[in-house]
């Protein structure tokens, strides 16, 4: 039952000029098909499911032209994840980095996570050739100006990101954007307060567990507010930012989002870690692709949590599963000949389906995008 999913995901392409032709379109839902039964971005893995009618030797080989020659809309790309996301409103933003080797060449990518809620996935990323240091502004800054692109100033509701994005151009960027967001910084940053004294939080002589909040102060030249919490052994959870200091501590745990997405994406979801190719376009492709089959999953999983059947819990109030894995479990049951005689779960992923095609239908795609 290959070929009904690859339809309904084709369909889903349709809606964004992502690839050329029809071809490259049916071509993107078999790859992404294939990414679900393997749960493995190595071109022998996926292979394996690609098309059932040709020699192995042949999907391999088509896998290799696509990523040679085929090129990808990322704007676009970006519109479709963005239009698989549930609901309107404001959007939450988080930057990270990750990074491994393949022998001795260094992956490392810069990337940002759009989502509300639990729904988080990849919008934007770039592969750095800084031999896995860190980022710099303007690597920062491309990638939030293509995010005000995709989705408009005015559905960024925060940004948030770790110790690595600090400084005064990071920083007045985002704020001469009118963006709200909250980072955290390292312990031995300084701080200015309105009498314009500066103080290290280290001196404060906070006990693990105590909190200190500024509602008011200066880092890196930049105003806003800060929230300092000793924690053991001698750490701090020292966040400054533009949005209301009271929260800023509540904001900052949404950041565990994009935790969350490389793992699902480097290893136990479908272990981009793993991948053999060294050529940065190549890479970013492949990233995009797998962006998108976990985008999928994601929105896939939410949907039947909320309208079909619920998650069970776990004796300590956690899900079973997430809403990743959930999805991803559906999708891959979908497939299988046995279940296409269950007539219940097939309405079910078709009307899942429906849902997901009506919300890019109302996203107006064309508009941002413009």
């Amino acid at each position: 039952m290959k070929q009904r999913l690859v339809v309904k995901i084709t369909t889903l392409l349709h809606s964004v000029p992502l690839v050329r032709n029809l071809a490259r379109k049916k071509f993107v839902a078999r790859f992404v098909l294939g990414l679900f039964k393997s749960r493995n971005v190595q071109f022998c893995e996926v292979a394996q499911h690609l098309n059932d009618g040709v020699k192995l030797a042949s999907n391999e080989t088509r896998i290799q032209d696509f990523f040679r020659e085929a090129d990808l809309d990322y704007v676009a790309l970006a519109v479709l994840l963005v239009g698989l996301l549930p609901g309107t409103g404001k959007l939450r933003l988080c930057i990270d980095r990750t990074e491994w080797d393949f022998g001795r060449c260094q992956v490392n990518i810069l990337l940002v996570t759009v989502g509300r809620g639990d729904c988080h996935w990849p919008l934007c990323w770039e592969l750095l050739d800084n031999r896995s240091g860190n980022s710099g502004t303007a690597d920062r800054t491309a990638l939030l100006d293509f995010c005000l692109r995709v989705l408009g100033p005015d559905r960024v509701g925060l940004v948030v990101g770790d110790r690595e994005f600090v400084g005064h151009a990071w920083f007045k960027y985002l704020k001469d954007k009118g963006i709200l967001f909250v980072m955290r910084l390292p312990k031995h940053h300084l701080l200015t307060d309105p009498q314009g004294r500066r103080h290290a939080v280290a001196d404060w002589g906070l006990r693990p567990g105590q909190c200190r909040q500024l509602p008011v102060c200066q880092v890196d030249g930049v105003w806003g507010g800060a929230q300092v919490t000793a924690l053991a052994g001698g750490e701090y959870l020292f966040l400054f930012g533009t949005a209301n200091p009271a929260f800023l501590g509540q904001f900052y745990r949404k950041r565990w989002t994009i935790e969350a997405c490389f793992q699902n994406l480097k290893g136990r979801g479908f272990a981009l870690r793993a991948t053999h190719l060294r050529c940065r376009d190549k890479l970013k492709k492949l990233v995009g692709l797998v962006s998108l089959a976990y985008a999928l999953c994601v929105s896939v999983g939410t949907r039947l949590h909320e309208k079909v059947q619920p998650i069970p819990q776990k004796n300590n109030g956690y899900k079973r599963a997430s809403f990743g894995r959930h999805g991803l479990n559906a999708l891959r049951q979908y497939t299988r000949p046995g279940r296409s005689t269950d007539p219940v779960f097939t309405a079910n992923m078709n009307a899942v389906f429906r849902w997901i095609i009506n919300q890019l239908t109302h996203y107006k795609a064309t508009k941002i995008v413009g």
